[in-house]
């Protein structure tokens, strides 16, 4: 426990640090006050533990079950709504949550990226990977709980109930924080962004899940689809299986399937999520153009283009420059430019770490004619490695307790965020208009490798983080 312990408190190193500030005052407001249970919930909770029946339960239908397709487009629509009338509370609430899953993201994404090779590409959702999280937090018990707890960045302090995150408030925030990044429409009213988020659920037959613990995904996962196959006689034949049913009910084209299931698993806790954002005022260039993966090998890949005014700056103290491209009202796409080929790891380990943001002060209004491939994005990583990365590999092991899961006899196998990320070309809006300059727009190309991130201002709340090393390669 030693070594977890090391990892658990450089998670929250910089959480832990607003409490030392706030003890030093005599009226002391506890920075998660909004996330954890209020006295008076916890009196309830108590009542009802005492009162209340076992929870009700159910069986997963079989993965062979008639399943109708996403609709991505009605899921927009629900996100988006659900900001409409957000309360004051509810965007502190989404403040707090965006903090958080942004510290744990430029963890975790240290831990994907030394698994990786700097010549391949790294695509993390922070949200997916928070929410993924949070929704085994709902369903674990002490001391798995106060683990999870500990490790999204929230100190148990006491271990008293007012000191515990509830659940449900941090996943109903992550729906405050999705339904930020789509609804901002552009002057048109209609958001260019899309933003889908599909669990599955897989079990072994005849495990029983409760049925408060799946209804509580909602908020975080709209569609969860609990199935259930073998996936102990052909692990191999499981995980194609579940590949099938996945790219059926969903439409998007995994090219990293599921595969190394643990035949002794009882429970697959894989989540899906698809982004697709729109740059107004780009075109697509006719034909193909080089992309230098190294000073050595250029690949050919469609570009897009588009000139207008952007917030730029040029760091030439650490060789890098940073161009952000507005996607909607308050979304953004954040491009990091190495100033020379090699600098590229060097600029990734500055970037990605939690003083990122307060780079966005530096930048300052340029006309600029950016050029920059056309992405289609698609990764997928297991959780449980990552874990395994951060000296925590039995936090979701055998011995993990979660049982607001199910009862049964219950074995975390793989626990997979699988992404696809789309940036294209729109036509239609125009950039926002640039005064003439002397010398022409500002040149800006990316036709080597960078890094990106995809920020929602609001919430604060960075949904993905990546280097693009070759736009043909599957992350």
């Amino acid at each position: 426990m030693a070594a977890a312990g090391v990892s658990l408190g450089a998670t929250v190193l910089c959480l832990l640090s607003w409490a030392g500030l706030a003890a030093a005052d005599r009226v002391y407001i506890h920075p998660f006050h909004l996330l954890v249970y209020s006295k008076g919930s916890c009196e309830q909770l108590e009542k009802s533990n005492a009162e209340m029946p076992k929870a009700l339960t159910f069986t997963p239908v079989p993965i062979q079950a008639k399943t109708s397709p996403v609709d991505e487009e009605a899921l927009r629509e629900q996100l988006a709504l659900a900001t409409e009338k957000l309360q004051e509370d509810d965007r502190m609430r989404a403040a707090k949550v965006g903090m958080m899953l942004n510290f744990l993201g430029f963890h975790m994404y240290r831990m994907l990226s030394e698994t990786c090779s700097t010549a391949s590409g790294t695509v993390l959702s922070p949200t997916t990977l928070f929410g993924t999280l949070a929704s085994l937090y709902l369903g674990a018990l002490d001391p798995t709980a106060s683990r999870l707890q500990a490790f999204l960045g929230v100190p148990g302090e006491d271990q008293g109930c007012t000191s515990r995150l509830d659940g449900h408030k941090v996943l109903s925030a992550l729906h405050t924080i999705q339904g930020l990044l789509v609804a901002q429409g552009g002057a048109d009213g209609q958001s260019t962004l899309l933003l889908s988020t599909v669990l599955g659920l897989f079990t072994a037959p005849g495990l029983r899940l409760k049925q408060p613990f799946v209804r509580g995904l909602a908020p975080f996962a709209p569609v969860t689809l609990p199935r259930s196959l073998d996936l102990s006689t052909d692990p191999d034949l499981a995980a194609e299986k579940m590949n099938r049913f996945m790219q059926a009910v969903t439409g998007w084209k995994m090219d990293r399937p599921l595969s190394g299931v643990s035949p002794d698993s009882t429970l697959l806790f894989n989540t899906y999520v698809h982004f697709q954002g729109k740059l107004k005022g780009f075109s697509l260039l006719p034909g193909l153009q080089d992309f230098w993966v190294d000073n050595a090998t250029s690949v050919s890949v469609s570009m897009i283009s588009g000139t207008g005014t952007f917030q730029h700056w040029s760091d030439a103290q650490n060789n890098l420059s940073l161009t952000r491209v507005p996607l909607s009202k308050n979304a953004c796409l954040l491009l990091v430019q190495p100033h020379g080929a090699s600098d590229l790891q060097k600029v990734e380990a500055l970037t990605f770490q939690h003083n990122f943001l307060t780079w966005l002060k530096n930048l300052s209004p340029r006309a600029i004619r950016l050029t920059m491939p056309q992405l289609t994005l698609r990764a997928s990583y297991d959780l449980q490695d990552l874990l395994a990365q951060a000296k925590l590999p039995t936090l979701l092991g055998t011995e993990a307790n979660l049982g607001n899961i199910s009862e049964d006899n219950l074995r975390v196998g793989k626990v997979l965020n699988s992404i696809l990320l789309e940036l294209k070309a729109d036509e239609g809006e125009q950039p926002t208009e640039s005064a003439p300059q002397p010398d022409g727009p500002l040149e800006v190309t990316l036709s080597r490798p960078f890094l990106f991130a995809i920020y929602e201002q609001d919430s604060t709340a960075l949904h993905f983080l990546g280097r693009v090393v070759n736009p043909l390669s599957t992350v």
